[in-house]
């Protein structure tokens, strides 16, 4: 006469199995959520960054930089345009509140210094002068002579940027840490 093995041991490794799953559901699942907090991606759309970035890249947004820092002249940042909140724009900062912007002669001034621009496709063909209000970016693109920015329409509040544009994932040949620029050092000197 043959045993019967009893049903016990393979319900028990049946209800081992379906814990591992849902423990490796519920892992994912805070990995995406954490990601998702903590950065955003974007992708670059027209040829106001350029030669920084180019139309088409895909870019990872660090959301976290601006809680504890300040931004400062040189970083590339991601906002909710203000003239329509449903698109996101890259643009590099150039004006930090309480600063004087002008452009003149093909050159950015702030607080009257001449900046050293070295990723600029073209000296801006325009001038103007700003002045950056308490809680306000002052950002232009890199493709100046080709970027709605806010040589266009005005400052930036701090309060509609989501980011520091920090990684370029894509397409391959491009993948990368965006340079980032300080404009300060350059300014001074």
């Amino acid at each position: 006469m043959t045993e019967v093995a009893p049903a016990e041991p393979r319900r028990s490794a049946v209800w081992a199995v379906l814990a591992e799953i849902l423990q490796t559901i519920l892992i994912a699942v805070l990995l995406f959520l954490a990601v998702n907090l903590l950065t955003a991606r974007i992708r670059v759309e027209g040829s106001s960054m350029e030669p920084s970035l180019h139309d088409g890249e895909m870019v990872v947004v660090n959301r976290l930089t601006y809680r504890w820092a300040e931004p400062t002249r040189g970083d590339i940042v991601v906002f909710y345009f203000p003239l329509d909140p449903s698109r996101r724009f890259i643009k590099r900062v150039i004006g930090l509140p309480s600063d004087s912007v002008e452009a003149r002669d093909g050159l950015m001034y702030v607080n009257g210094v001449a900046l050293d621009e070295p990723y600029l496709a073209a000296a801006p063909r325009y001038t103007g002068s700003w002045q950056v209000q308490p809680d306000t970016l002052f950002v232009l693109g890199d493709n100046r002579n080709n970027s709605d920015d806010s040589q266009n329409w005005g400052t930036l509040p701090m309060s509609e940027v989501i980011g520091k544009a920090v990684l370029v994932y894509w397409p391959l040949p491009d993948v990368g840490v965006i340079p980032h620029y300080s404009l300060v050092a350059a300014a001074e000197g």
